[in-house]
């Protein structure tokens, strides 16, 4: 079997709304996010991580920001697309692992659903998908509550080739 590991980042910046997304899951919050899909940077880190791993390039070469068709986009599609891709390429997710960044809102008690989602996407046990989510005591930009970051690491396995098969 070969093996690659994926390292993805993403941050957006908060501004008008009444709630993000993360991992699939809408937390209400007295902010939104600046972004031109629907902003989870869960879902992004994630979707750089494969991508790397997979030696396919970055979300903004697949999904451009100056695309209109990506506009309010829900990145779990996107990152259901990217799976296909890598899939296509002969990979496939064994795990992933991500720590939100984020002074607020707290995920605490949308952790479950947010790696239901996530393992639902990427084909994977629940137990599969580990989804942490830390503060960073008040410092920098995620601790003065101008925004939110993530930081995900992926393993792909490649996927065995049948024999006569292209």
């Amino acid at each position: 079997m070969s093996f690659r590991i994926g390292q993805g980042y993403d941050a957006h910046r908060y501004g008008p709304g009444d709630g993000i997304v993360v991992g699939g899951e809408r937390i209400p919050f007295d902010r939104g996010v600046v972004a031109h899909s629907d902003g989870d940077v869960l879902a992004h880190a994630v979707c750089d991580a494969m991508l790397g791993a997979a030696g396919l390039g970055d979300l903004g070469a697949w999904f451009p920001d100056s695309d209109p068709r990506y506009a309010r986009a829900s990145s779990r599609g996107l990152l259901r697309e990217v799976r296909a891709r890598i899939a296509e390429a002969g990979w496939q997710a064994v795990n992933v692992d991500a720590t939100v960044v984020a002074q607020a809102p707290r995920l605490s008690g949308h952790r479950d659903a947010i790696r239901a989602n996530l393992a639902a996407d990427l084909g994977l046990p629940v137990e599969a998908a580990s989804v942490k989510a830390t503060t960073t005591e008040g410092m920098g930009f995620t601790g003065r509550r101008e925004g939110i970051a993530c930081h995900a690491v992926v393993l792909l396995e490649a996927v065995p080739r049948v024999e006569g098969s292209t």
